[in-house]
């Protein structure tokens, strides 16, 4: 697959760059990507090191960016300088509208997306567009702020409009068509804006130090794989088709 760039007319009445350069103001870019590439790295060996990974809230691509794998694919509603330089397949776009080959991935990366959807179905559409993307025996990894944890602070987020849990997503995910195979409730702290400056000596030794996670872990991840059974139609209780499969 070659590289790049797709670009789609967004529809929406958020300005998003306006928003997260508000959101991150005083936190400087390069530790940010410092720190996600010890996080990135890590959640890429949790999902057995995909060759064919598709990030589909990319941001500014951190994650993506970070990791080893040979076709990388980047979804976003705002463009990002260096993506496509990068050998990263672009796309410019509502991840629900998107463009995507069915059965390629054989990894999918969320990160802190669900949330920002406008309610629980459009979070079960977008799963059934994930399963219908991936590779059988794919891993889809999910993270997220949990509400069970951070209740106080979920909804001080602009753009924050699901509530979601641990829970809720592997039900999300199970219901989706996918085999939950890990969930940590308590993974990552809820934002960079924490006690301690972002670093990633610190970040590696939080990671390998699942007790602490306990204690500051306010973010979620469920990992999840995508069975043989998942390309079946899937069926209502009635016993009429529920959806048929189609090209996003």
């Amino acid at each position: 697959m070659s590289n790049r760039e797709q670009t789609a007319i967004i529809d929406s009445s958020v300005d998003y760059e306006r928003l997260y350069g508000y959101r991150f103001r005083g936190i400087e870019q390069a530790r940010r990507e410092a720190v996600w590439s010890v996080i990135s790295r890590n959640i890429y060996h949790r999902m057995g090191a995909p060759v064919s990974v598709l990030d589909p809230a990319a941001g500014r691509g951190e994650f993506i960016r970070s990791i080893p794998s040979a076709d990388r694919w980047a979804v976003d509603v705002m463009p990002q300088e260096g993506l496509a330089e990068a050998g990263v397949t672009t796309i410019v776009s509502d991840i629900r509208k998107a463009a995507l080959p069915l059965n390629y991935f054989d990894g999918v990366f969320v990160s802190n997306f669900l949330e920002h959807l406008p309610d629980q179905n459009a979070v079960a559409e977008v799963l059934l567009k994930f399963c219908d993307v991936m590779q059988c025996g794919g891993r889809i990894a999910i993270m997220g702020p949990n509400f069970k944890f951070c209740a106080d602070e979920y909804f001080d987020c602009a753009d924050h409009a699901v509530i979601l849990t641990h829970v809720s997503v592997a039900e999300h995910l199970h219901a989706a068509g996918f085999n939950v195979t890990d969930t940590v409730p308590r993974f990552l702290p809820y934002s960079f804006r924490g006690r301690l400056p972002p670093s990633p000596l610190l970040t590696r030794t939080y990671l390998r130090v699942p007790l602490a996670w306990r204690v500051l872990g306010r973010q979620f991840l469920v990992i999840g794989h995508k069975p043989a059974s998942a390309t079946a139609a899937r069926v209502s209780p009635a016993g009429s088709p529920a959806r048929v499969p189609s090209a996003p």
